[in-house]
């Protein structure tokens, strides 16, 4: 991604570690934002409240959204990629509410080579 010319961002509600968590968090290769009450989630329209029998499934796995985010909410935000350009375009979408199916990092590379090569040639001209 930096050989593209990208900085990754992640962004997260959690607020605190969960006991399966129980080492210390090593550096991070990227920006870590904090999306307290998953309020750009909701902005996205990328965030939804667990229903009850998943939320008893969480509890037996000792994950505590409630404390976990800090917001007294069941709510989890869908995961998602976004890619936006240098002047704030939204270049690329890809979201999906089952947490399995998420897209290849090498597709997110060849959307920010295409954006550097399209982004190249205009210079060019």
């Amino acid at each position: 991604m930096a050989a593209a010319g990208a900085t990754l961002a992640v962004i997260s509600p959690q607020v605190v570690r969960t006991p399966r968590e129980t080492e210390e968090p090593k550096p991070l290769p990227f920006e870590l934002l904090s999306d307290f009450g998953n309020r750009v989630a909701e902005a996205y329209g990328l965030v939804f409240t667990l229903p009850d029998d998943l939320r008893e499934i969480y509890v037996k796995f000792g994950i505590d959204l409630v404390k976990g985010n800090g917001d007294g909410t069941w709510r989890l935000p869908v995961p998602a990629r976004f890619v936006i350009d240098r002047q704030g375009i939204i270049r690329s979408v890809d979201a999906d509410p089952d947490y399995t199916r998420r897209s290849e990092p090498a597709r997110t590379v060849e959307i920010l080579e295409g954006l550097r090569a399209t982004s190249s040639a205009k210079g060019r001209s």
